[in-house]
């Protein structure tokens, strides 16, 4: 028998059945995915076949191929990842500029990420109705930089429910994980996309600037007009794994455009001579914040680097 899993508490899995019935499963205690060192190696979306035993317990048993999957470095970073969600036909990213800040970095290295694992990503800036005409003007620059490179983005308010129009039209037929640091207001935003959801939101602490969790599982809910929204917990780093040094550039849309013209195949476009993305960048058309973001990656053994 075979469903989809639409729930994740780390220790059981709720399967929706083909039938469209919801069972709680378990998982082997030897299960382990092929070539993925995981913690979770089974994440909602995932395609499972599942057997019930004879007092009527639920076990997953095998998992379909994915059609792709997202993924990050476990928070210690170690040699083992965390599988956000799997089979998706988009990543939506919400960064908020104040109230808490989103970094540049994170968004960068998580926007690599999709690159990396074949996700179409967008972002949602949100919190829009609270910014100063300064934080406006940023939230409007950063829009602009991402949507250059080849990303919607959407400037919303959760708290404006006519601000979300052109969102709800993108989102409609496609199975979505929602992700962002905690505080930047994705339950509030999943509460007004889905009539009747009544998911927890938590305050921003003022000292920090930083939110606190509320979602503390991963789960799947269906969208009115067609599609679903995968909510995750918010997390504060995002750690890239498995990116080889000369393959960082690939992931970054328009330094990989670029270094089609550097005089060497494996430039890293550090110190190179004729690197056409150092040339870009003294030109202004690659932007600082996102050279920088590619630095990072490459120089990935410091803990507090992705933050």
């Amino acid at each position: 028998m075979f469903g989809t899993v639409v729930k994740s508490t780390g220790s059981w899995y709720t399967v929706k059945t083909d039938d469209g019935e919801l069972i709680d499963c378990k998982i082997k205690g030897n299960f382990r995915m092929k070539d993925i060192r995981s913690t979770n190696p089974v994440a909602v979306g995932d395609r499972v076949e599942y057997v019930l035993s004879a007092d009527d317990a639920a076990m997953i048993v095998g998992i379909c191929d994915r059609k792709n999957y997202m993924i990050r470095r476990s928070s210690n970073l170690s040699k083992y990842s965390q599988i956000l969600a799997a089979n998706l036909d988009l990543v939506a990213l919400v960064v908020t500029v104040n109230y808490p800040e989103t970094f540049t970095v994170f968004i960068d290295r998580f926007l690599a990420t999709a690159e990396a694992y074949r996700v179409p990503a967008c972002l949602i800036i949100n919190k829009i109705d609270r910014y100063d005409d300064d934080e406006m003007e940023y939230a409007e620059s950063l829009k602009f930089l991402y949507e250059n490179i080849g990303y919607p983005v959407f400037l919303i308010s959760a708290y404006d429910e006519s601000s979300l129009g052109d969102l709800k039209e993108f989102l409609k037929d496609k199975t979505t994980l929602m992700s962002g640091n905690s505080g930047v207001g994705k339950s509030t935003i999943i509460n007004l996309l889905i009539p009747n959801m009544e998911l927890r939101t938590g305050e921003i602490s003022e000292y920090h600037n930083r939110g606190m969790h509320t979602t503390t599982f991963s789960e799947m809910f269906e969208l009115p007009d067609g599609g679903s929204i995968i909510d995750t917990p918010g997390i504060k780093g995002f750690g890239t794994i498995d990116m080889d040094t000369y393959e960082v550039g690939h992931f970054f849309k328009e330094i990989f455009e670029f270094s089609k013209k550097c005089r060497f195949n494996n430039c890293t476009h550090i110190h190179e001579p004729d690197c056409a993305v150092l040339e870009a960048l003294e030109n202004h058309y690659i932007s600082q914040s996102r050279y920088q973001s590619y630095l990072s990656i490459l120089e990935d053994d410091e803990n507090e680097k992705y933050r």
